[in-house]
């Protein structure tokens, strides 16, 4: 097995992870991997002597394994919950609203701005809140009362047509990644932080933080008018950030498998019924301290891969990349 740092070496912070991955499984299978797009790995090809596939960045799939409907119904963060649930499967639930009066006349009533601030309330005045079709962890975020909620929705809606209000519920976060009915990997999820300095108090520190996560397109963390984020951390002293746990949004996740089988069980259940043969299952154990609680927070239907990169897991990168390939006949013909 080739390494993968001489197909990442060179390449800018921006180049798509999967076109590294793919051009590396090319030379490892045997396969004919072709740039489209002047070097940027936005467009590509992957051919054998008999077959050529095209992949894309962005909103594109790169596991053609899955179909559309099920990889569209996997987007979609509340039709998700409503088939898992219908199927029995535990999920947070919630309900969807829109920001924008555009398309008013094709929805069915009660699902619009006012009735977001009349939902909320009944969630107790606090909840956690996301884009209904985001991803990255962008503007996924507690909101704890309804002056917050307003600043909130103002700014979410410069970016985003609908929003999925849900309870708040603490527990272990975990991603299951599955190949069919096969677990490939666990991780356990954690969430970001920040580093004392000695210097500077925590606000400060926050502040340099969201700065970067806006130099990569995502929403930045709530600060609080709270005298706690005054104090001074010490030098090499650690602060977690609360909420979203996401990789691209400063989060940690390691290579761990949670302690029930009942959740890779629901995990498989879930891929299953939303009919993904590729998909990663981000879910929470020990619901509010319930040790046999589960419960389903989303399906990612083209999910990313960069832990594996960072743990050296290359591996499993090439077996992901092969089940596509062999899917598409790229292989075994």
């Amino acid at each position: 097995m080739k390494s993968l740092a001489p197909f990442r070496s060179g390449k800018p912070n921006w180049y798509p992870d999967q076109s590294v991955y793919s051009e590396y499984a090319c030379a490892e299978f045997g396969l004919t991997f072709q740039d489209m797009n002047g070097g940027t790995g936005l467009v590509f090809s992957v051919a054998s002597p008999t077959k050529t596939v095209h992949f894309g960045a962005g909103r594109c799939s790169y596991y053609p394994q899955n179909n559309a409907t099920a990889s569209t119904l996997a987007s979609d963060k509340y039709f998700t919950n409503t088939i898992l649930e219908r199927a029995g499967v535990a999920t947070l639930g919630g309900e969807y609203f829109f920001l924008r009066d555009r398309h008013r006349a094709h929805r069915p009533a009660g699902h619009e701005r006012g009735d977001a601030l009349e939902y909320f309330s009944k969630l107790g005045g606090a909840a956690f809140i996301k884009p209904l079709l985001g991803s990255r962890g962008d503007f996924a975020q507690a909101v704890p009362d309804e002056a917050s909620l307003a600043r909130y929705l103002d700014e979410v809606s410069q970016y985003y047509d609908a929003i999925l209000i849900q309870p708040i519920v603490s527990g272990n976060e975990y991603r299951v990644f599955l190949l069919d009915d096969e677990i490939l990997y666990t991780a356990r999820k954690y969430p970001p932080f920040v580093l004392g300095d000695g210097a500077r108090p925590i606000r400060d520190l926050l502040v340099a933080h969201n700065e970067a996560l806006r130099s990569r397109g995502l929403s930045p963390v709530a600060v609080a008018d709270d005298t706690s984020l005054d104090i001074m951390l010490t030098k090499g002293q650690r602060w977690e950030i609360p909420g979203r746990m996401n990789l691209s949004a400063g989060g940690t996740m390691v290579l761990e498998a949670p302690s029930s089988d009942a959740a890779l069980a629901l995990a498989r259940k879930a891929a299953r019924t939303l009919g993904l043969r590729v998909a990663a299952v981000d879910l929470f154990t020990e619901v509010g301290g319930d040790p046999k609680e589960i419960r389903i927070i989303e399906i990612n239907a083209n999910p990313s891969i960069r832990l594996l990169e960072q743990s050296e897991r290359y591996d499993l990168i090439l077996k992901i990349w092969r089940h596509t390939f062999l899917t598409m006949g790229l292989l075994g013909v």
